[in-house]
């Protein structure tokens, strides 16, 4: 009977996140198939391209949507929710926290809770997304599929439990990817009726879309876990393996500058040089200027200039 019910638990879990909290091993490692169905399910999805077949407009808006959500988790699940480097409205936020959750990525106070567990203990034996700790397949995709991964401690997060409505995105986070699944699909059947020139229907754009762009963009955010602290330069000696890399900085949007990035977490730029394309921060330059964000942490001076000493130093060396 305990089997059952562990199996029902984590059944319920697909629609509701805090089902059976007080049950869980926050501290297992060890991967839990029945919670992690759906996740796998995306993935076969996938393969419905196959049957559904491809078109320009299906590809394009596949990979917009993956520049939205890959905005709204860059811009705002990392540097706002988990970092706060900057300010905005409380209507604002709550429109960036529905962008980030439309990538299912969990819910932004999960993700936020995660990723400053990651800061405090980085590359260390409690960092639970360390290729250090477990090789690459684990820093990559293994952590999400336990139990230590899918509970979020709280007490990281107490200055965003006051928003109900984060509380809410956050706890059922399974909603706001499954009602943007329903929209795409029914954008795709209207075109198939009004625009059938663009060679698309429900099923293609809900394929190509959604889970495709979905599956990319997952495994784009996560090649920070696995590749960032392996695949790449390090400027600056810090206590973790983080290093800068240029091409995950243009698939990330400039996450990809991560030793940037542990070397100063407060600033809202990662690209510490002109020369290093952050694409979040000018989408972020550019709210600002729009007055939705505001107060934006900048790069200290003495970080520019240590990153110019640093960076002198090694051209001599070379």
């Amino acid at each position: 009977m305990t089997r059952v019910q562990n199996w029902f638990t984590n059944i319920l879990r697909w629609f509701d996140s805090s089902a059976g909290s007080d049950h869980i091993d926050a501290s297992s490692r060890s991967f839990n198939f029945i919670r992690v169905i759906p996740f796998l399910a995306l993935h076969l999805a996938c393969l419905l391209a196959f049957y559904t077949g491809a078109s320009t407009f299906a590809i394009v808006f596949a990979i917009a949507f993956f520049v939205i959500r890959m905005f709204a988790i860059t811009g705002f699940y990392h540097r706002y929710f988990a970092h706060k480097t900057f300010k905005t409205s409380r209507p604002a936020q709550f429109v960036f926290a529905v962008l980030g959750a439309s990538a299912a990525q969990r819910g932004p106070l999960w993700w936020a809770a995660h990723h400053r567990h990651h800061h405090q203990h980085s590359d260390q034996e409690q960092d639970l997304h360390s290729p250090h700790h477990g090789g690459f397949w684990w820093s990559h995709v293994g952590w999400f599929t336990c139990d230590a991964g899918f509970t979020m401690d709280e007490r990281r997060v107490r200055d965003w439990m006051k928003f109900p409505e984060l509380r809410f995105i956050n706890r059922f986070d399974a909603i706001v990817p499954a009602l943007a699944a329903i929209a795409i699909y029914g954008l795709g059947e209207a075109l198939a009726a009004w625009a059938p020139g663009l060679g698309t229907n429900g099923l293609q754009l809900l394929v190509w879309g959604f889970f495709i762009s979905t599956v990319a963009l997952f495994h784009a955010t996560v090649s920070i876990n696995s590749l960032s602290h392996v695949w790449g330069k390090r400027r600056f000696e810090t206590s973790d393996g983080s290093r800068n890399n240029f091409w995950l900085a243009l698939l990330t949007l400039g996450e990809g500058w991560h030793n940037n990035h542990h070397r100063w977490p407060q600033s809202v730029r990662q690209g510490f040089r002109w020369y290093e394309i952050d694409i979040t921060w000018y989408g972020l330059w550019l709210l600002s200027r729009l007055g939705i964000i505001w107060e934006l942490n900048p790069i200290p001076k003495h970080i520019k200039e240590e990153t110019r000493q640093l960076d002198r130093m090694r051209r001599t060396r070379s």
